[in-house]
């Protein structure tokens, strides 16, 4: 976190560790390069308000099996200037929400952190908060640590005794271990916030220090982890190069320390208001897929073994009050569902800031999970209790009762964007969903219906939490199928199966896919195990939305998928039925993406070039390869997203509808010689969220071959 804020302290000591700016800041000067070259950015869809008069429709669907919840799943972050950090009462509150990973020794106070000494030159270090303290707060909340090795001004040898004290010395098994904070932060983008006392700033130098931090911390403790600093697709500076590296941050670091690591750590703050905020958790399935793709391409061999980290999120507004509750819930589950192996709070405590009102509710602009008890420089105001739960607390708390460690997230969705869904599977036939209205004013009955599940009849467990209210309520009551969701509120209905769930058959392993075209796909999986009844065959799925599309079948382990479309993403799974027509629990996803014909009488070379954050000049070259020319044409492809857009172009007519582009001749351009002959086009695109490039173009109605 870039602003850690002092509370509640004596004689308080100023912090001078340098400040971030605000993001608004940054999407300003961004706006302003645009507005300089005579385009708009892109912009965030309205938020959507509808009357609460038909039941939204919930689609929950046991057939499209997603991530399996680690048992590092729900972390949050503690600060060495909390003095509170390692009391039995902050402890016991952790505890009791679910909390499974703790990160430490807080945010950018790790860049001037000495493990050793205890001390962080230029910034407050609270007493009783070494790392012995928090280790004994972490063993009794039964959470797991990860630690921040200080890159800004430590050294790989401090970090390596760090690991030696921890492993060696004390026996702590502490497993997972991050070079830095925002280390994309240290002003070599031209904002800089991060400490970093390197000659050379660049993504390029820290890649290298990384390779030998995680070298000299594997010599002394082989078992550990070691993750690297990206930055979250679609967020600052993601997508810009600068100086002498070689592309972006995240190519540079993931070329370079790719096959020395074992996750990376990415920190995300969508900011705007308490709305948009909320909004923007729909940006979390393409930046998860983005920087998946990022690590395939640029980490080397072996790449599927890093994992993902997200070790700070929080929203810009509403962090005391209900908005940080919703966000918490709906950001947390959606990441987990993506794979990632923790999710952390920024932070336990963090103290008070701008006071306002959100929703009835005051809120302290305090992005800790639980009261400093803090008063306004003036003493006008002051935070309820020490260690009284913030809205987000009882966020945390519910994720807890919703998704548990070996329980498997499935595809769930809605017809209303005010209002998402969730849903995991559990062991014992068990299916419990998490329903998030985020309208601060109505409230939504919901009709909700299950694909590959039958609930019992039987009241479900009900577990609610509403705007402004100090805990989280439980009872048995209602039905499966419907529910009315108050104003801004989370709820989570535990399911039992109306039958027997035993003697189903195993569900197939992590599938593979090799041999893909433009059209097809070839799906291959480890086989499920036998139950009851002898295995009959295995079912193919594709996940399209919240409802499952089969694919095909076959007695055998690979199936080869026909008549797929160019150019697009694929998630699939693989089910295992039995003799006895018992269907097993999903296979984990595999997600693909198909490429364009081999051989086509076009082709096209999509370049995105200079990129400022939140815009790029991009350019469309077109290649002729019939014998005859083109006299007049049309290219034309669909955006991945419905936040990317064409903001202005040249040598062409461009028109966007939704998230379709259409590209037509000038005068000028209007035949394409045949033989190779070519054209070029360029425009400004904008996005503000994950940029996913598109891959499918039509020349005339024809697929080209996408180079």
């Amino acid at each position: 976190m870039q602003n850690p804020r002092r509370y509640g302290y004596e004689n308080p000591i100023p912090l001078s560790p340098p400040v971030r700016p605000a993001r608004g800041r940054w999407t300003a000067l961004a706006a302003s390069l645009l507005l300089a070259t005579g385009v708009l950015a892109a912009v965030d869809p309205p938020t959507v308000r509808a009357a609460a008069s038909d039941p939204v429709s919930v689609t929950v669907n046991l057939r499209a099996g997603l991530a399996t919840v680690p048992e590092t799943a729900l972390g949050v972050n503690h600060a060495i200037w909390d003095q509170n950090l390692g009391t039995n009462e902050t402890s016991d509150l952790l505890r009791a929400a679910g909390v499974q990973m703790l990160r430490y020794p807080g945010g950018s106070y790790a860049d001037i952190y000495h493990w050793k000494t205890h001390t962080a030159p230029g910034g407050y270090v609270a007493p009783n908060t070494d790392f012995d303290t928090f280790m004994a707060a972490a063993r009794r909340v039964g959470a797991q640590p990860m630690i921040i090795a200080n890159y800004g001004t430590g050294t790989p040898e401090e970090a390596a005794e760090w690991v030696h004290y921890a492993n060696v010395t004390k026996g702590y098994g502490a497993k997972y271990w991050t070079v830095g904070n925002e280390n994309y932060g240290n002003g070599h983008y031209g904002s800089g916030w991060e400490a970093d006392h390197h000659p050379d700033k660049s993504a390029t130098y820290y890649a290298n220090l990384v390779v030998d931090y995680a070298d000299a911390m594997k010599a002394v403790d082989p078992t550990i982890k070691v993750g690297a600093v990206l930055t979250m697709p679609g967020n600052w500076p993601d997508g810009i190069t600068a100086g002498t590296d070689p592309g972006p941050w995240n190519q540079a670091v993931l070329s370079i320390a790719g096959p020395k690591i074992d996750f990376v750590d990415v920190h995300w703050y969508p900011g705007g208001t308490a709305a948009e905020s909320l909004a923007r958790t729909s940006h979390i399935d393409d930046a998860a897929y983005l920087l998946r793709q990022q690590i395939d391409r640029y980490a080397g061999p072996d790449a599927a073994r890093i994992g993902i980290s997200f070790t700070e999120l929080n929203v810009g507004q509403g962090t005391t009050t209900q908005p940080g509750a919703l966000f918490l819930a709906d950001a947390y589950s959606d990441l987990l569902e993506q794979g990632v192996f923790t999710v952390q709070w920024w932070n336990v405590h963090n103290g008070i800031g701008t006071v306002s009102t959100i929703a009835g509710h005051t809120d302290y602009g305090d992005y800790g999970m639980l009261s400093s008890g803090g008063c306004t420089s003036d003493g006008t105001i002051c935070e309820p209790p020490l260690n009284t739960p913030f809205a987000a607390y009882h966020g945390l708390t519910m994720l807890s009762r919703f998704a548990r460690t070996g329980d498997q997230f499935v595809r769930a969705g809605t017809d209303q964007p005010l209002v998402t869904a969730h849903a995991v599977r559990r062991a014992n036939g068990e299916v419990a969903v998490l329903l998030v209205n985020k309208d601060s004013d109505n409230s939504y009955p919901v009709a909700i219906d299950y694909a590959g599940f039958t609930p019992s009849t039987a009241a479900p467990t009900v577990h609610t939490h509403t705007n402004g209210a100090t805990a989280i309520t439980t009872s048995q009551s209602g039905s499966a199928t419907s529910r009315t969701l108050p104003p801004y509120s989370l709820t989570t209905l535990v399911l039992r199966p109306a039958g027997a769930t035993t003697g189903q058959p195993g569900a197939p392993g992590q599938p593979t896919v090799a041999a893909v075209t433009d059209r097809t796909a070839t799906i291959s999986w480890p086989a499920g195990t036998a139950g009851a009844d002898p295995v009959a065959k295995y079912e193919v799925y594709r996940q399209h939305g919240a409802v499952s599309e089969q694919l095909g079948e076959t007695t055998g382990t690979s199936y080869t998928v026909g008549n797929l479309d160019p150019g697009s993403r694929y998630t699939v799974n693989v089910l295992t039925r039995d003799a006895a027509g018992r269907v097993s629990w999903s296979s984990p996803p595999l997600t693909f993406t198909t490429g364009s014909p081999t051989d086509s009488r076009c082709s096209v070379r999509f370049t995105k070039g200079t990129d400022w954050g939140n815009g790029y000049v991009g350019t469309i070259d077109i290649v002729n390869n019939g014998p005859d020319p083109v006299s007049g044409w049309t290219l034309t492809y669909t955006w991945p997203t419905t936040w990317q857009q064409v903001s202005s172009g040249w040598s062409a007519n461009w028109a966007q509808t939704g998230t379709t582009v259409r590209v037509t001749n000038t005068d000028d351009n209007r035949q394409i010689p045949g033989g190779g002959g070519s054209t070029s086009a360029g425009f400004v695109g904008a996005y503000s969220g994950p940029n996913v490039l598109p891959t499918a173009f039509t020349l005339n109605g024809v697929p080209c071959t996408t180079r």
